[in-house]
């Protein structure tokens, strides 16, 4: 196993363990330790935080994906686009629908002003975060998988 193919472990698990993280401790802790208002905007530091971060992360692991599928091809046992790949892409674009396309409404909702409420925004970005959460998992997963796994082992004889 060389170096990329270990980061290709090690980064979604990482990744899956910071977006569990963000979602079980870092956004409800404020709430239940400061006031609504500050607590909203120390979220909405860590959101941001986690937002710029799950984009970085998302885009290493495509090309690290796509460095698998086109070995995998190469060989004869794949396609150029795999499932780590379309995983990879799913969660950048939760990122990007979640925070940088839904966020930006919540202010001018929050107000009462906009086609969407502030729960509603609320709700479709939870939606994205928990279905970027479940991605991630699922690459970390697949990537940790041994070599060959679903396959069979030789059986001994004797």
């Amino acid at each position: 196993m060389n170096a990329a193919d270990r980061w290709r472990v090690l980064i979604p698990a990482l990744w899956a363990g910071g977006l569990i993280t963000v979602a079980t401790l870092a956004t409800p802790a404020p709430f239940a330790t400061l006031g609504q208002v500050e607590a909203g905007r120390v979220v909405a530091r860590v959101l941001s935080h986690e937002a710029h971060a799950s984009l970085a992360l998302g885009v290493l692991v495509l090309l690290l994906e796509r460095r698998e599928a086109r070995r995998a091809a190469a060989r004869g046992s794949g396609s150029q686009f795999s499932t780590g790949m379309a995983l990879a892409l799913g969660a950048v674009f939760c990122t990007i629908l979640g925070y940088f396309a839904l966020q930006p409404l919540m202010p001018a909702a929050r107000a009462g002003q906009g086609a969407f409420s502030f729960a509603q925004l609320h709700l479709a970005s939870a939606a994205c975060y928990a279905l970027k959460t479940l991605m991630v998992a699922a690459l970390a997963w697949r990537a940790a998988a041994p070599v060959g796994a679903g396959a069979r082992p030789p059986s001994s004889s004797g």
